[in-house]
């Protein structure tokens, strides 16, 4: 793979990334409960990123084209999915926390709500779906799938960086400020929301 490629495909993914949707009001949301939740929420929504790049890395999408009520129930069960984050969000807005030794006890927590934060999230896996197979090379030697999970472990690069900024970014300006904090909690509690019911008004409209 050249420079040429991965600079292309670099930049398409980026756009992406730095655009706010849930993947950031989780990151917010996440960094306002205290800078130790950052990383196990980030991590879990690189681990859904990389869950999305494997599965259409081993040829997911073929089976979809196929089966399309399971790319619907796919979609159905993320827009569902981030309306309850959403709700929950909404309706336990974080605050600012100093850190201590008991927020360690909960990173299993942030984790695994990442993970099905993003990997749950339709716009994540149909942009992989969408995207990596346009800029896989049939002239290289390497294997397409090979290729597709090179592209992908890029994007996720780039997502580490952004995502942790949002965190961190987010406790850091917030801290100070418990009534602003809580209305950008709700704000990012009304965006997962929002993502959700268009998700589902999409499917069925």
């Amino acid at each position: 793979m050249n420079a040429q490629q991965l600079a292309a495909f670099w930049t398409v993914s980026i756009l992406f990334v730095i655009t706010p949707g849930v993947d950031w009001a989780y990151a917010v949301a996440a960094g306002l409960k205290g800078r130790r939740h950052v990383a196990p929420a980030v991590a879990g929504l690189l681990l859904g990123h990389l869950l999305a790049v494997l599965l259409v890395a081993a040829g997911i999408g073929v089976l979809l084209a196929r089966y399309p009520l399971a790319q619907l129930a796919l979609t159905c069960l993320g827009a569902l999915y981030l309306l309850w984050i959403g709700i929950m969000t909404l309706r336990h807005p974080s605050v600012p926390k100093a850190d201590d030794g008991a927020t360690a006890q909960h990173s299993g927590h942030w984790l695994l709500n990442g993970i099905a934060v993003s990997g749950l999230n339709p716009k994540v896996f149909l942009l992989y779906l969408a995207l990596l197979p346009k800029f896989v090379d049939s002239a290289l030697a390497w294997p397409a799938a090979l290729q597709m999970v090179v592209l992908g472990m890029l994007s996720i690069g780039s997502a580490v960086v952004v995502y942790m900024l949002v965190g961190v970014g987010a406790q850091l300006l917030l801290s100070a400020r418990p009534q602003a904090a809580r209305r950008v909690s709700q704000c990012s509690g009304i965006a997962m929301m929002a993502i959700g019911t268009l998700l589902l008004i999409d499917l069925f409209l």
